[in-house]
């Protein structure tokens, strides 16, 4: 009796072992379509085919920041570019650019030309770190923030309002600290002649007027308006009129050679994230979304959404 039950035990698990195998791959289906994830097709300007928001990011990651940097600092900047792509786009409706106007984008072609050797390495470090964000975008309630960034800070960030002189809750100004141990240069040095300095700010000054300047700084010791006399700008329209790296910068003039000698603190406009200060912030621990919540305030992080009959039109 307890041989013939044993056999029988070995024929039904034979012929329920093909019934499994075919239920399986049908279960991995069903949680595959669960982990689905429509993706917004993005038109870039000067690039011929539309792009899929994730594969978009790839390219202004490896256009905006260094690859060697930390995967968290990566997966930091993936989601702010991917933030920055849905609002300026309108969730794909809109073109983008593929220059600084923007953020800059960097095709396939163009990685491995910038990279080289290193291409490989580094498209899939970028990509693991678009992967394991996939979706993640930045939101103030339930608004798509406006996810500035710039290169690198004077210890603080700007608060938009200074910039733009309107106030943004979001782009406030934040402590960013210890960029100088990992950027490769903070301060920097600029001369221009007074013929130049006069002629990019529409100027007549001697030695008199430079005499006569006081440069008024705001909270984050940037320069918000420089004064001479008469004379009154903006710190944000002598840094786009000169080029110069940043709005937290120094001015002695050189009377005898007629020489400006301009120094700076700080790379780029100083609203929202610090890519060096993200760098900083990751080698000390810190993870990506505790990284984009610092620098953007009071924000947090969810997955992006269309509606259901747009996602249906996605490729």
């Amino acid at each position: 009796m307890y041989k013939k039950l044993l056999l029988l035990f070995i024929i039904l698990t034979l012929f329920s072992i093909p019934l499994l195998a075919r239920q399986a791959p049908e279960r991995q289906l069903v949680d595959q379509r669960k982990e689905s994830y429509c993706d917004i097709m993005i038109t870039v300007i000067g690039v011929d085919e539309p792009l899929p928001l994730e594969e978009y990011v790839v390219g202004v990651v490896a256009g905006e920041m260094p690859a060697t940097f930390h995967e968290e600092a990566l997966k930091a900047q993936v989601i702010a570019a991917r933030t920055y792509a849905a609002r300026n786009t309108d969730k794909g409706a809109k073109p983008i650019a593929k220059d600084v106007s923007a953020q800059v984008y960097r095709t396939e072609a163009e990685r491995k030309e910038r990279w080289g050797k290193s291409y490989k390495e580094n498209e899939k470090k970028i990509r693991m770190a678009a992967e394991a964000t996939k979706g993640d975008i930045i939101v103030h309630g339930e608004e798509i923030i406006s996810a500035m960034f710039f290169s690198t800070s004077n210890g603080k960030t700007e608060a938009a309002q200074n910039f733009s002189g309107n106030p943004v809750e979001y782009l406030q100004s934040v402590e960013s600290p210890g960029e100088e141990k990992v950027a490769p240069a903070v301060e920097r040095q600029q001369q221009v002649t007074l013929t130049e300095w006069n002629r990019k700010l529409g100027l007549n000054w001697d030695a008199n007027q430079f005499r006569e300047l006081q440069l008024v700084r705001n909270q984050t010791g940037r320069v918000q308006k420089i004064v001479a006399g008469q004379y009154e700008t903006s710190g944000r329209q002598v840094r786009e009129k000169l080029h110069l790296a940043s709005t937290d910068f120094n001015i002695a003039y050189d009377v005898n050679n007629q020489i400006v000698h301009i120094t700076t603190v700080g790379y780029g406009h100083g609203v929202g994230m610090s890519q060096y200060g993200a760098e900083a912030f990751a080698q000390k621990g810190w993870t990506a979304e505790q990284i984009v919540t610092h620098y953007y305030t009071g924000t947090t992080i969810q997955k992006i959404n269309l509606p259901e009959d747009e996602c249906l039109k996605s490729p």
